[in-house]
């Protein structure tokens, strides 16, 4: 390891928040994970992070920046959380401001999906590319666009939400009032829950436990028909968003990660299949559909990364 600076990467999720020193993509140290929902009020909770960050700083004194990752509406500029999913309190709260009083450090902080996908972009699946689309398929459906080599983010830093686009103008009403949005399709409880209504339907009894994507994976491998007739549903109706942003964007690559997309080719082959019978051939011919390269440290190790840059620039 050479004498460059090290940064700090700060996943922050609902469950749990988990910090790393991160050397390149590397995670080389961690503090223990902070259980987010035993933590009643953001006061302690924050308290809490600065003590992992200042642990982690006694023993890596090349550590000079901070990055967030956080699960809600960030804006990237100022580092101000206008809300988060899952954990109430956090309305307005000017992040950047609080850590970098508290720690002394450069922080950047950012949506989770922007961050998973720059550790992909810069040193991942998508490196080299300068036009990618990101998926990040869990319980909702994350997205980032990178488009002539920058992240784009929007009037007010919120450009990338794919889980909200629609694949049916006459589909479900969502949480916005947007009908037909992805994410209400293709989240790990929705696959669930049309996996149990096709079992009942085929007159098969199986509780929602045993219809988790992981389950149905290892169903479908063991010759399940009905399995693996909804991956092939789940990737034709990722096909129907990738297809839009393909004729919106005509990226290089499209990258696809989180814990729906470890069903691996059960879900890329119907995937692409569908999405390339929709494009013309300067919209495929070139396009790639890769599987995402890090797994649950991509939040950490991309929260790194895009605090490292910002402390390099002139002026930070």
């Amino acid at each position: 390891m050479n004498d460059s600076p090290l940064a700090i990467g700060i996943d922050f999720g609902g469950t749990s928040i988990k910090i790393a020193v991160v050397y390149q993509s590397h995670l080389i140290d961690q503090a223990p994970p902070i259980a987010t929902q035993e933590f009643g009020e953001r006061g302690p909770l924050i308290d809490a992070i600065v003590r992992s960050v200042e642990d982690l700083r006694a023993r890596h004194a090349r550590i000079a920046s901070v990055g967030v990752g956080m699960p809600g509406f960030v804006n990237f500029e100022k580092g101000l959380i206008h809300g988060l999913t899952n954990v109430p309190g956090w309305q307005d709260v000017p992040l950047k401001q609080i850590l970098e009083a508290r720690t002394g450090l450069p922080v950047v902080v950012d949506n989770d999906a922007n961050c998973m996908a720059f550790a992909e972009w810069r040193c991942g699946a998508g490196r080299g590319f300068q036009n990618v689309v990101f998926m990040s398929l869990g319980t909702g459906v994350g997205g980032a666009i990178i488009a002539n080599g920058q992240m784009i983010r929007g009037m007010c830093h919120g450009a990338g939400e794919i889980g909200q686009t629609s694949i049916d103008y006459q589909g479900r009403v969502g949480h916005y009032g947007n009908k037909g949005a992805l994410e209400d399709y293709v989240g790990n409880n929705e696959i669930a829950a049309r996996a149990h209504d096709a079992y009942r339907a085929a007159g098969v009894q199986k509780p929602l436990e045993e219809c988790t994507p992981a389950a149905l994976a290892h169903a479908a491998h063991l010759g399940d028909t009905i399995a693996a007739s909804l991956w092939n549903e789940t990737g034709q109706m990722l096909a129907t968003a990738a297809m839009n942003l393909c004729w919106l964007l005509n990226p290089e690559a499209i990258v696809i990660g989180g814990g729906v997309a470890r069903a691996g080719n059960l879900l890329f082959h119907p995937f692409e299949k569908h999405l390339f019978a929709q494009l013309s051939g300067p919209f495929k011919d070139a396009l790639r559909i890769l599987p995402a390269a890090f797994g649950h440290e991509a939040g950490i190790i991309g929260a790194a990364a895009l605090a490292r840059e910002h402390a390099a620039q002139p002026g930070n």
